[in-house]
């Protein structure tokens, strides 16, 4: 780890963690969004490590780990916990219980993503499109020259394209087909280079599958069988919610038994032997008795009682490989869909109710984008050979500070605007909104039960699956952009000379999301600083 997790890389981690972290709190309460932070982040890193002198790739990168770890921290929050306010908005809870919660998900984040770091970075070998667009950043930005410039003029034009977009609101953000809105269906296109990108990074096979969940979801569950008389409109809705959600679930549990119980020796031993095998990030001999310490404090301090907090944890070791495979096959990472899977499950189980039911995910939510996080980071260090244990331990860092920040952020808002202010034109919270919706249950139980069986063969086929469920969960307009920007890469892999040996079209690429991803960073702290003053 020598020249790669240092004193200065950390202390600039935490600076940058507080400030993403505050940013992305009010984000993702005032616009329903959370920009990936990594292309930020890495900027940000490269250049003060450079200002500060001498510096390589892997200091970079496991700074840049540290400072990013906090956004998602703050995004499974906000994402989760603002529904509790929703639901009754005269209801107190606690700072101390929201901590422990916040810290008990980064906790079991941590945990099982040094887990499965190893199948889904190294065997699995998945795109995660963000990682790729780092290190590609890294290693151009340091090279310099030509490819630096394409790099950096591409980064310039979609930052400048995406203020105008999203700040001035010059341009668009959606264009959608009028006639198909009866429907329920956003048929139509969203106007983001950065997706176009992460379809281009991904490939056509992946994209394809995608699309094709878009299709059968908006064409043929919300127009054509709504036009038939199958269902009504509002039934159609239910239909395609609760399949896409059991497609999810159902891809989840094929990872679990084809992938990660089969080799669950190799891939947990570590918590028992306290030896880490090769390619691990560390020994997690440790890590048994954390996990009972947390289901300990959920019971006794949550009072999500003995059977809830455990299979709380059994939920999110579950949750954590699906947005580890969902995060690594499309860059996207819904977090609160994999809270809501998590808490469905543990109603059918237990009678937990009410705040103790948004805990359940808000805990999933907060590992799982913490998960999402680092395995970008894993992924951008394995192309630099950065050692993954300095990684891991700067994202422990970072996401620690990220908790104590995200809590109180949340909490001054709480004191400042009430919880009333949750679900309002002042703070949408439009994720949180979802999660309140369904702690009544799944609506279509018939389509989630669907969805499960059928994921769970066609994963077991080798069916990018997860990517159908997330097109048909997803609105359309999502999905046909990242099908453009695959359809892109299939066209210059077979018409542009070099194209599949070079990296020039990755390079654009990356600039395209970075470009993006850095403008919505600093347009959230913007807002955030509007809304602090």
């Amino acid at each position: 780890m020598k020249n790669q997790l240092t004193v200065r890389g950390i202390i600039i981690g935490i600076i940058g963690t507080v400030i993403i972290t505050t940013a992305s709190m009010f984000i993702a309460l005032k616009l329903s969004s959370l920009p990936w932070p990594i292309m930020f982040v890495t900027l940000v890193s490269m250049f003060s490590l450079k200002m500060l002198g001498k510096t390589n790739l892997k200091e970079i990168n496991v700074t840049q780990t540290a400072m990013s770890a906090g956004s998602m921290v703050a995004g499974g929050l906000a994402f989760t916990v603002p529904g509790i306010w929703m639901v009754n908005s005269n209801v107190e809870v606690s700072w101390i219980r929201l901590l422990l919660l916040t810290l008990g998900g980064v906790a079991m984040g941590l945990i099982f993503t040094a887990l499965v770091r190893k199948h889904f970075i190294d065997t699995a070998d998945l795109p995660y499109p963000m990682g790729q667009a780092c290190a590609k950043t890294l290693e151009t930005g340091d090279e310099g020259g030509k490819k630096a410039v394409v790099l950096f003029a591409t980064m310039g034009i979609a930052s400048l394209f995406a203020f105008l977009r999203d700040f001035f609101h010059k341009i668009p953000a959606v264009l959608v087909n009028k006639k198909m809105l009866a429907y329920g269906s956003h048929t139509g296109v969203y106007v983001s280079p950065m997706l176009a990108a992460v379809g281009y990074i991904i490939g056509p096979k992946n994209n394809a599958v995608w699309f094709i969940g878009a299709i059968l979801a908006d064409f043929g569950i919300l127009f054509a069988c709504t036009e038939v008389g199958l269902w009504t409109s509002d039934t159609a809705m239910t239909v395609k919610q609760s399949l896409g959600i059991g497609l999810m679930v159902g891809t989840g549990i094929g990872v679990l038994f084809k992938n990660i119980i089969p080799k669950a020796k190799s891939i947990f031993g570590g918590m028992f032997s306290g030896r880490a095998e090769k390619c691990d990030v560390v020994s997690m001999r440790w890590a048994p008795m954390i996990l009972v310490l947390i289901a300990f404090a959920f019971t006794k301090w949550l009072g999500l009682g003995v059977v809830a907090s455990c299979l709380t944890i059994i939920g999110v070791w579950l949750a954590t490989a699906m947005a580890s495979e969902c995060v690594g096959l499309t860059g996207i990472n819904p977090m609160e869909i994999f809270g809501i899977i998590v808490l469905l499950a543990v109603k059918a189980c237990t009678s937990i109710e009410g705040t103790e039911a948004f805990f359940v995910a808000a805990v999933v939510a907060v590992a799982c984008g913490l998960c999402g996080d680092i395995m970008n980071d894993f992924k951008a260090g394995r192309i630099l050979d950065t050692d993954p244990k300095a990684q891991w331990i700067g994202e422990c860092i970072g996401s620690l500070v990220g908790a104590f920040v995200s809590v109180g952020v949340l909490m001054v808002i709480i004191k400042a605007y009430g919880g009333a202010s949750f679900g309002t034109e002042m703070f949408p919270a439009a994720q949180a909104g979802a999660v309140s919706a369904m702690v009544g249950g799944i609506s279509n139980v018939p389509a989630f039960t669907v969805g499960i069986v059928t994921a769970f063969v066609l994963y077991c086929f080798n069916v990018p699956v997860m990517t159908l469920g997330l097109g048909i969960y997803l609105p359309f307009f999502m999905s046909a952009t990242a099908f453009i920007g695959g359809m892109i890469r299939l066209v210059t892999d077979k018409y542009v000379k070099g194209a599949k040996t070079g990296n020039g079209g990755l390079i654009v690429a990356s600039g395209l999301l970075g470009g993006e991803g850095i403008a919505g960073v600093i347009i959230a702290i913007m807002i955030a600083f509007k809304s602090i003053t």
